[in-house]
């Protein structure tokens, strides 16, 4: 998979990689290890996110328009146990608004 997502990314699409951060089945550091075997550079190094005026998680920006984001007290289905701030980072992802 890393190969697709490679070729993707390097042809202009932008990426945004989400883990919850109570997730027990694939948990945020497999992703993030996954994510820094691409090998990426970091551009913007770890902050906070908001939703509905709360942290809801944290974000890292990579080179090549790749983007990872946590979400605070989800699980592994993130939109089931976080719906509004799913909601939130993906339409801001969408519309193209820094998250």
């Amino acid at each position: 998979m890393i190969k697709f997502h490679r070729d993707l990314i390097l042809s202009g699409y932008r990426a945004l990689i989400y883990s919850g951060d109570h997730d027990m089945c694939v948990p945020f550091t497999g992703s993030e290890a996954w994510i820094k075997s691409l090998g990426y550079k970091v551009i913007d190094e770890w902050r906070p996110w908001i939703s509905n005026n709360q942290v809801a998680g944290y974000t890292r920006g990579y080179a090549n328009n790749l983007t990872f984001l946590t979400i605070k007290g989800a699980g592994h289905t993130v939109p089931e146990y976080k719906p509004r701030e799913a909601l939130d980072f993906y339409s801001r992802f969408l519309e193209g608004i820094e998250i």
